[in-house]
């Protein structure tokens, strides 16, 4: 089955749903695998990727793992 033909079922299904509980879940579903952002290489991120890597990006911060400003600038001077 072809990535259309499956969408068109899964709209199908969802338009017949009843229940408001059902839809969260399925709503919940999209929103943990669709993309919310993406990699400077443009690779999709999914919100609990994104959320991984800003966990890891605040301990760099703390753990003082990061290169300040002005070097960033100093550095650009020599390009």
């Amino acid at each position: 089955m072809d990535i259309q033909t499956t969408k068109l079922n899964v709209m199908q299904k969802i338009m017949g749903v009843s229940t408001a509980s059902l839809l969260e879940k399925i709503n919940d579903i999209l929103d943990d695998e669709m993309a919310v952002a993406y990699t400077v290489d443009g690779k999709p991120l999914t919100k609990a990727m994104y959320n991984d890597r800003l966990k890891n990006a605040e301990q760099q911060l703390q753990s003082g793992n990061f290169t300040p400003q002005e070097d960033l600038e100093k550095e650009i001077e020599n390009w």
